[in-house]
């Protein structure tokens, strides 16, 4: 039964157009961040909001925003057309999945209301058409947004009503406190602002103070990830790293886990390495990875969605790691250049369906669990989380039990209960994959990756008419070194699989009969080589050899 005091959609004064978009999408009630924020931001208010990531965050700025724009064009003075409202976030995954939220909720006021993203830099040309039709929302990263202002792409200074900071504590830890200081001195002085986190730390309490104006904090009593009823969450000590391996063959190939799972791990090396071992047991998997182009990461996205791929590898180490203060991104001296700094995986990605989250590897901070924790369990779905734990990370797991818990001490990670000796028949199949997997074939296979994303480049297509000999030697450049798949791994036998978990392995193969005992005392008594002999006699004389 709903709560008599619950704010609904319809009691907000919201345009009927977008109540028309909220039925649509099939929300009958706000969450509770979306019923505190929404009434205050119609009332004009700035607000400094923290929720859980998939608690409605984004349509919690984007249904006032619209509101905003739609009053002021509906009631209003004729005004001519301009960029009235920017959000800002810390990831092209992030600006395509905001962008398509306010697209959504403006579906029955497209006509008036225009959403634009420019977060992805090789569009460049595209955008400077788009930005010179004044769309009414710009979406985008601080740098990107930065680089339209600096070439007066585009012009905030006299039109800019309101600002948003989507993930706002994740902006610093990119790198982007440069741009975004240079990007606030485009701004007017007066407009209303909306800082929306999932966390609140040192960085969102600066950007605070560079962006809001006396607001309203909303600092919301719920838990940071969903309850135990709907995310069950566990831990697993592994003693050595060969037993990571081991676990995660046994938990995806005799289907202990089912459905879409995300594993995660702390860099790009382990990520190909993780790939090509459970390759090596057809176990598809594909990695998301930030040095491929945005396109391509989103291709991937979407096969895992549509079901091609019940896996995806990810890694957030790098952007999740500690904050990046004063600093531009990529200046640190073991900082991946290559990486896209714009190309985070933790949070923001919109992954469908998710069931699992296997921290393969341990998180390297508490929000960072957080962080991968929320891309399961969204909108009322069940999840899980597991986590493998060394000994020796037994200390750091300590602190994200702390934060999970808010010191009252009370266990979250509970014990996964699993027997590892009930696997230990798989372990010479599993050394044998890791032996297979050598830093060779994970080298071989990022340059695979690579190669692929060059013959199907559209912008090195005329290159490659022009230089045909180019395209032949790329086609034909075979690795030297890839990791070799041995077909028999790829099957299970049943003598190796424990009694308890036959049937979850083959849930759909009828069990043989046993032999009756008369059958079976002949078939133990009977002498093979006498069985041949009878074959033979019955065959009849072969003929001599001339």
């Amino acid at each position: 039964m709903e709560d008599p005091e619950t704010l609904g959609f319809e009691h907000m004064g919201l345009d009927h157009r977008l109540l028309q978009a909220v039925t649509d999408l099939g929300w009958s009630r706000p969450t509770l961040i979306q019923e505190k924020a929404i009434p205050l931001a119609l009332e004009g208010k700035d607000l400094l909001a923290r929720a859980r990531t998939g608690s409605g965050k984004t349509a919690a700025y984007a249904i006032p925003m619209l509101q905003h724009l739609l009053h002021k064009k509906a009631t209003g003075p004729a005004v001519e057309q301009a960029v009235r409202a920017l959000v800002l976030v810390p990831t092209k995954e992030l600006a395509r999945q905001a962008q398509s939220m306010i697209q959504q909720l403006a579906a029955y006021c497209a006509r008036d209301i225009r959403v634009a993203n420019v977060s992805a830099a090789e569009d460049s040309a595209s955008q400077r058409a788009v930005l010179m039709e004044k769309p009414d929302v710009v979406v985008g990263t601080p740098s990107r947004i930065l680089n339209h202002l600096q070439q007066d792409n585009l012009k905030l200074q006299d039109s800019l009503e309101l600002l948003v900071v989507d993930e706002a504590d994740l902006l610093f830890s990119f790198g982007f406190e440069e741009e975004l200081k240079s990007l606030l001195c485009h701004l007017p002085r007066i407009y209303q602002a909306f800082l929306m986190s999932a966390t609140f730390n040192e960085d969102v309490q600066a950007l605070k103070e560079l962006v809001l104006h006396n607001p309203v904090t909303l600092k919301l009593q719920e838990s940071q990830l969903p309850g135990p009823d709907q995310l069950q969450q566990f831990q697993v000590v592994c003693e050595t790293e060969e037993d990571k391996f081991l676990l995660l063959y046994a938990l995806l190939k005799l289907s202990l886990i089912r459905g879409k799972s995300l594993l995660f791990v702390n860099t790009m090396e382990r990520s190909y390495r993780l790939r090509l071992f459970l390759e090596q047991f057809s176990i598809p998997a594909c990695v998301l990875n930030g040095e491929l182009p945005l396109r391509s990461r989103c291709h991937i996205i979407s096969q895992f969605n549509q079901g091609f791929y019940d896996c995806v590898i990810a890694t957030d180490a790098e952007v999740l790691g500690p904050p990046v203060k004063g600093k531009h991104r990529g200046k640190g001296p073991k900082r991946n250049r290559a990486a896209d700094p714009e190309a985070g995986v933790a949070r923001g990605i919109d992954f469908h369906h998710v069931c699992a989250v296997l921290n393969f590897d341990l998180p390297p901070t508490p929000e960072a669990y957080i962080h991968r924790a929320g891309r399961t369990a969204r909108a009322n779905n069940p999840g899980i989380v597991l986590t493998f734990v060394l000994p020796t990370e037994q200390p750091h797991l300590g602190k994200i039990e702390e934060l999970l818990s808010g010191g009252s001490g009370a266990p979250v990670l509970l014990p996964y209960q699993f027997r590892m000796e009930e696997i230990e028949g798989f372990r010479y199949r599993c050394r044998d994959a890791m032996r297979s997997v050598t830093k060779q074939a994970i080298r071989e296979a990022r340059l695979k990756e690579i190669k692929e994303e060059l013959l199907h480049s559209e912008k090195l297509k005329t290159y490659f008419e022009d230089n045909p000999r180019d395209l032949q030697l790329l086609r034909h450049d075979l690795p030297l070194h890839p990791a070799v798949v041995k077909p028999h791994l790829g099957h299970v036998p049943d003598y190796l699989v424990p009694p308890a978990l036959r049937g979850l392995l083959h849930p759909h193969k009828k069990r043989k009969k046993p032999p009756s005992s008369k059958k079976a005392k002949k078939a133990k008594t009977q002498n093979p080589l006498r069985s041949f002999r009878h074959r033979e006699e019955k065959r009849g004389p072969t003929a001599a050899p001339s």
